[in-house]
């Protein structure tokens, strides 16, 4: 990714946000975080991959929620920005401004990750209580709704209850925020699943246009979401993936102490990650993957 010689009004984990006025360009870096921490090496083309694969669903699920995407088109950017084409093409969306809701909307269709470690301790997730006797990697007899609180980079998520919730954004909005979530999460599940991969979690995050709620940020990426292959599904123990799981799990057998700064990342790392977000890209669009940076 070539370096955009313009100051971000904010910056994420991943993403740069540039504000544009009435409306924001948010480009999508090749930088790659795990455990709430960036790490020091970006993952080639992954800017790339998770703006195409948010484009793909914003327009294939926008019937369900309204999203805020205005454009993803080079012609559409602003003279002050054309000059900076070649480093925003393929990566970028300018996007309407929202007020954003301060909670990340997590949808859990399998049982992983944090909580598969609750489930073993108290037979619950994020303390809704589930059958006994699941195992890691279950299938849920319903995918369940549990947000999180956002937080700052470099400090960790907070899983909430849905009542915490209530009190954060209020019970209208938290109402509609957990049914569009789940909406969206089975529509794409069913999508995938017709593709060979399994969506066993994803996070959506949302805001207010003009008062109407509206899906921003990312949808459905390997960032935002667990993307199992389909044919090499087996409870009972963590499964291989399409997403970043696959630089967790590196990291996690360093000896890493998931705080700042976290070890550099070899180059079979980087490149098998960068072949992962281009498998599920391909999988779930059914394109090829034509890289636009080059």
């Amino acid at each position: 990714m070539q370096p955009i010689e313009l100051k971000p009004s904010a910056q994420g984990k991943v993403r740069d946000i540039y504000d544009l006025g009435r409306a924001l360009l948010i480009v999508a870096t090749d930088r790659i975080s795990a455990f709430d921490v960036v790490l020091p090496d970006p993952v080639p083309y992954k800017g790339e991959v998770l703006t195409q694969i948010s484009l793909f669903w914003f327009d294939r699920l926008g019937h369900i929620v309204p999203n805020h995407l205005l454009t993803a088109e080079l012609c559409d950017l602003p003279d002050e920005l054309a000059v900076h084409a070649d480093a925003l093409r393929g990566r970028f969306m300018i996007v309407k401004k929202a007020e954003v809701f301060p909670v990340e909307c997590i949808v859990r269709g399998y049982l992983a990750g944090s909580g598969w470690k609750e489930y073993r301790e108290h037979g619950t997730v994020c303390g809704q209580a589930l059958p006994g006797g699941l195992v890691e990697s279950s299938r849920l007899p319903e995918p369940i709704f549990t947000p999180s609180t956002k937080a700052a980079i470099g400090d960790h998520d907070e899983n909430i209850s849905f009542e915490r919730m209530i009190e954060i954004v209020g019970e209208e909005h938290a109402t509609r925020l957990r049914d569009a979530s789940l909406a969206l999460y089975s529509a794409a599940r069913d999508h995938a699943a017709a593709r060979g991969i399994i969506i066993a979690d994803t996070k959506f995050e949302f805001g207010l246009v003009d008062g109407e709620l509206t899906l921003v940020d990312e949808a459905l990426t390997p960032d935002s979401s667990r993307f199992w292959p389909a044919e090499e599904y087996e409870p009972g123990h963590g499964q291989p993936s399409f997403d970043k799981q696959f630089v967790r799990d590196w990291l996690e057998a360093s000896g890493w102490d998931k705080t700042p700064p976290a070890p550099a990342l070899p180059e079979d790392i980087l490149a098998v990650t960068a072949e992962k977000y281009i498998e599920a890209y391909e999988l779930l669009t059914d394109e090829p993957f034509m890289p636009e940076s080059e």
